[in-house]
């Protein structure tokens, strides 16, 4: 079975990306202007997935959230939807990959099917860095469009410090998912003593019998006297 240490590195790197990939889903600078540098009241300067901010007169920063979330964009929505579904993944992973623990006594105790859990959550927490890598990668290619469209008439935006941050937690996310599977092996298989054909001790070796076919010779004796 799997060392504890290599099982343990590679969740604590899974949970790592996890983390960042949470803090970056709650994020509200998914966006930013590209006229930030103007502060103009009615300037918004970022937009997240929930909430956009701007800048106020004071400077201070204010921030609401959307009151119609279906209103948004296709893609917001999508972003959206599968950020939630990757953070749900990266918790049920977690469950399974601390009950799945070598060095964990609760759950089960036959190795066997601690391996089977610690599997199935790396493969979640795979599942999971997969989800929020398209959502960031989505999000993003779509401002990249809107940026450089002359045609578009809306607000123009630049990447925002959360996908930066959510490219990495995707990647922990991962490649803890990927180092938690392949730590994971089966029973090794048991060593067979001696040779494939071996004889047990004691067992004395079969002897041929020979028979042999006696004949009597009857004589007769006769006295010459």
């Amino acid at each position: 079975m799997a060392s504890s240490s290599s099982q343990t590195c590679a969740l604590l790197l899974a949970l790592t990306g996890f983390t960042i990939v949470l803090v970056a889903t709650m994020s509200n600078r998914w966006t930013v202007s590209s006229t930030a540098t103007v502060l103009v009241p009615t300037d918004w300067i970022s937009e997240g997935l929930w909430m956009e901010c701007a800048v106020a007169t004071l400077g201070t920063v204010q921030c609401k959230r959307f009151f119609y979330l279906l209103s948004s964009d296709i893609h917001i929505q999508a972003c959206r939807a599968l950020m939630i579904i990757s953070i749900l993944l990266g918790f049920i992973a977690t469950v399974l990959s601390l009950l799945g623990l070598k060095c964990a006594h609760i759950g089960l105790s036959n190795e066997d099917g601690k391996v089977k859990f610690a599997v199935t959550g790396g493969f979640l927490f795979i599942l999971g860095g997969l989800c929020s890598m398209v959502a960031v990668s989505w999000y993003a290619a779509m401002v990249t469009i809107q940026f450089f469209d002359p045609l578009y008439a809306g607000t123009k935006y630049e990447l925002g410090d959360a996908l930066y941050l959510g490219w990495a937690g995707s990647i922990l996310y991962m490649l803890g998912g990927l180092f938690l599977t392949c730590s994971c092996k089966g029973k090794k298989r048991e060593k067979y003593s001696g040779s494939k054909y071996g004889y047990s001790v004691g067992q004395a070796a079969p002897q041929q019998l020979i028979y042999t076919k006696t004949s009597e010779a009857v004589t007769s004796t006769k006295e010459y006297v």
